[in-house]
């Protein structure tokens, strides 16, 4: 990572525009993130904003039309050439002190794509390769600056990827009832019919013995995915593992509400309360610091 440099001060007005963005939409990655140094804190913010613009040309607006102006403005962001916005002037001050890879955001286009042009998934292998261009494409974004100035191994990008597909699946398990309103049924074909769960059942919004199978089929495999970042994360920078594991957390932390609310997803989003949010970062907090002084005795022997 280069110095953060004026950029960051110069396009306080086009941070603040991201910043209102994360605050409005998510209110788990903002409190987890919100907890990183000031220009990491402000990049997250920027990566989001373009993730939510790509999410709002599916979910908003359901215009491939806008989804290829999104992409047109990358490709010209990645040859040069600014687009005048806040998304595209707070990007570009990230691009200019991170050593950012521009893939990954087209992967998150791509993966808007195929909610375009949606079809339910076959199974398990289905849904977590759409997850990764939804998803895990963010953790690829995000990782240059949770790890900056120093190389990112195969291991760290695969830590990334995971992180952000059990994400997403914590995602699409506590959003069952409003995607299927949608049209979309993201919970895997075959995973339903192992459990015995008919599209009428969600439909009538039962979430009886067959529903609770399926949905704990996907959410094992969410919490599968969520360890390995958790068991690498002092292989990010120091300042940016609480902010990280606290995210973890607080996503992971979806699942057991849903659970505690009666796997009520079919009829409502589960959200997890302020008093119980901040006992999960208490707990990641904890995690962590067992962690570091693990590692800080065995340095020592």
């Amino acid at each position: 990572m280069r110095a953060p440099s004026d950029a960051f001060e110069a396009r306080a007005d086009d941070f603040a525009w991201c910043e209102d963005v994360i605050r409005r939409n998510s209110h788990s990655f903002y409190r987890a993130f919100s907890l990183l140094p000031p220009h990491k804190r402000k990049s997250v913010y920027a990566v989001y904003a373009f993730c939510r613009a790509a999410d709002d040309c599916v979910d908003v607006d359901a215009s491939r039309e806008r989804l290829d102006g999104l992409q047109r403005d990358l490709e010209r962001f990645c040859a040069g050439a600014v687009p005048r916005a806040p998304l595209w002037r707070a990007l570009d001050a990230v691009f200019s002190v991170f050593d950012m890879d521009e893939e990954p955001f087209f992967d998150m286009l791509e993966g808007q794509r195929r909610d375009l042009a949606f079809r339910q998934p076959a199974d398990m292998e289905e849904l977590e390769d759409y997850g990764y261009y939804v998803a895990g494409s963010v953790g690829l974004m995000l990782l240059p600056l949770l790890r900056s100035g120093r190389p990112v191994d195969d291991a760290l990008r695969e830590d990334a990827v995971a992180l952000g597909v059990a994400m997403q699946l914590t995602n699409i398990l506590r959003d069952v009832g409003e995607d299927r309103d949608a049209g979309r049924v993201y919970l895997p074909a075959s995973v339903l019919e192992d459990a015995g769960c008919t599209r009428d059942d969600l439909a009538a919004r039962r979430a009886g013995a067959a529903f609770r199978v399926a949905w704990e089929r996907v959410a094992r495999r969410s919490e599968e995915l969520y360890r390995p970042m958790q068991r690498d994360i002092l292989r990010l920078d120091e300042d940016s593992r609480l902010p990280t594991l606290s995210s973890l957390f607080l996503y992971r932390g979806i699942m057991d509400q849903v659970r505690a609310d009666g796997y009520s997803c079919l009829e409502r989003r589960n959200v997890v309360s302020k008093e119980r949010a901040t006992a999960l970062v208490g707990e990641a907090r904890a995690l962590l610091a067992d962690a570091q002084g693990a590692a800080a005795a065995w340095e020592g022997r």
